[in-house]
């Protein structure tokens, strides 16, 4: 084993499979000691099981690591809190957390139910939240740690089918840049991965949601693989980045997203204004009716757009042979 995190704890949610296995496998192979955190549901978050972390632990171990299995759940204050004070009574200290535990309930929004929605905004949005705010205080005190957390192509750009993960992984970007913000003065960092690759919970994408996708100018990982590409879009290339998040050298890169798949590493350009109409008083509709498209929205397209052969009112009829 390495000894660039030699002493150092790190905690990882989800590490029983996936991105979250190979994080927690390198950090350990780094050096760090490791608590492996995985409720061990399916991708539903039903049927805990305490295999999946139980297994990494055997793995890290057998190279001559230091880890310890975490079976809590994240999407409960008291789980979050267990998960970080396992890191505390086994290893002394905590210095790094990462958050990739989640779950996917896709549905269309007109079929979605409340429990769909709710469970996953539990796991991903309030997990965060479950496991950040007592690391917080702990790193707060030692004037020292890293948070890395895990958003989504879907959060930031949108994919049909996936309206409770997208406003959730949306809410972890928005979290880590004010969690930066709160913490950066104690020299703690908080950052997020965008991660594209082929992992359980991309495969178990439905075939309608995949044509949806794929209309929409969306790859997914699986496609991606299909065209030849699909050792560049295993978990473990998302690790690095990861990792690299919690050096020291890393200590001033702080609130930003990168977008990781394969061998592309790309910071995601945060939301600022991008065009802009202005005018010495209040806008009257039909002004706004006239420079909205010509000025606001030239070039952008619909990232839904209806059907050609839907009857849209306000929509220009369709150009005619003469």
């Amino acid at each position: 084993m390495a000894s660039r995190f030699d002493g150092r704890t790190a905690v990882v949610t989800g590490a029983g499979r996936g991105i979250g296995r190979e994080v927690a496998l390198l950090l350990a192979t780094e050096g760090a000691n490791v608590v492996v955190n995985d409720y061990g549901v399916a991708m539903d978050g039903n049927d805990p099981g305490a295999g999946p972390a139980g297994e990494v632990v055997a793995e890290i171990a057998a190279a001559g690591g230091r880890a310890v299995a975490n079976l809590d759940t994240v999407a409960t204050v008291e789980g979050g809190e267990s998960i970080i004070q396992t890191a505390v009574d086994s290893f002394g200290r905590l210095d790094y957390l990462i958050n990739v535990a989640g779950i996917l309930r896709d549905r269309m929004i007109f079929n979605m139910t409340e429990e769909e929605w709710d469970a996953v905004i539990a796991v991903h949005l309030k997990g965060h939240f479950a496991t950040t705010k007592p690391a917080a205080i702990l790193m707060r005190q030692q004037r020292f740690g890293r948070i890395v957390n895990f958003s989504s192509g879907s959060g930031l750009n949108g994919n049909p089918g996936q309206a409770n993960y997208g406003a959730a992984k949306a809410g972890v970007a928005g979290f880590t840049r004010v969690v930066a913000r709160d913490l950066g003065r104690y020299g703690v960092t908080c950052n997020a991965i965008s991660p594209a690759a082929a992992t359980r919970m991309t495969q178990s994408v439905s075939e309608d949601a995949r044509q949806l996708r794929a209309r929409a100018g969306i790859q997914t990982a699986a496609q991606s693989a299909s065209g030849g590409v699909a050792a560049m879009r295993e978990p473990s290339y998302i690790a690095p980045m990861t990792v690299y998040l919690c050096t020291d050298e890393a200590w001033d890169v702080n609130g930003k997203v990168f977008a990781v798949t394969g061998g592309t590493i790309s910071l995601v350009h945060e939301e600022v204004a991008m065009r802009t109409i202005t005018k010495d008083g209040k806008w009257t509709v039909d002004e706004l009716r006239e420079l909205v498209p010509a000025r606001l929205m030239l070039g952008l397209p619909n990232p839904g757009p209806p059907p050609p052969e839907l009857d849209l009112p306000g929509r220009p009829a369709p150009a005619t042979e003469s």
